[in-house]
């Protein structure tokens, strides 16, 4: 289990346009839900940003899962650097596997990174066709790679596919936030949180972009 902190894959343009559907989900929740009534007014200028292409976002996924954001930036600076540019599948599978490893990935991730890069090489996933498919076809597509589960798939649907509708229960970050916001800071059950989240359909992520932004803006930004 990963926070979503280290989900955030590349950074987003700073003129990245407001999801089309951003304005009638946080009407939605206003009137739906008494605590998003209280925090979505605190980011008056904050809404999803677009991440990158697929295979950069799905990188940094993998190098972030369960380490602190500062660490996972340098170890993707360090491979940037290490990676002849542009940075695509083809480059990373050029490198000479111990400059992976000298970027600062253990050897589990190093290897789960040339597997990902593999499965976008041979056309072992199909990128072009995920905007047109629902999520779970395309969470089982990505949970075929090595090292991506559905964490990780369900942050490439929010921050690269930008649907309006996930909830990702696997995630520490949203977890904390219900606890924090809803329950007092008690312990929190997947289906307590799931049970929270009945009155945020259909905009489910929006929910979570703005509960994340409560535990830390900057860092969700």
């Amino acid at each position: 289990m990963s926070t979503t902190i280290t989900a955030s894959a590349a950074p987003a343009p700073s003129d990245s346009p407001k999801p089309g559907y951003w304005d009638e989900a946080v009407a939605h929740l206003l009137k739906r839900d008494r605590i998003l009534k209280r925090l979505i007014p605190s980011y008056p200028a904050t809404w999803l940003r677009l991440r990158g292409e697929p295979f950069v976002t799905l990188t940094r996924s993998v190098i972030g899962q369960q380490i602190a954001t500062r660490t996972a930036e340098s170890i993707w600076q360090k491979l940037q650097a290490a990676c002849p540019a542009p940075f695509s599948p083809e480059t990373v599978l050029a490198l000479d596997p111990e400059l992976l490893r000298v970027a600062g990935l253990p050897k589990r991730k190093a290897e789960y990174i040339v597997d990902l890069a593999l499965h976008f090489h041979e056309g072992r996933v199909h990128p072009e066709d995920w905007a047109g498919m629902d999520n779970e076809a395309v969470v089982e597509e990505l949970t075929a790679i090595r090292g991506i589960g559905r964490w990780t798939a369900e942050m490439f649907l929010i921050f690269n596919l930008q649907r309006p509708d996930v909830l990702p229960l696997d995630d520490a970050g949203l977890i904390r936030a219900i606890s924090h916001h809803y329950f007092s800071g008690e312990p929190v059950s997947r289906f307590e949180a799931r049970e929270v989240a009945q009155a945020w359909q259909p905009w489910r992520t929006v929910a979570t972009w703005y509960l994340w932004c409560s535990l830390d803006a900057v860092a969700v930004k």
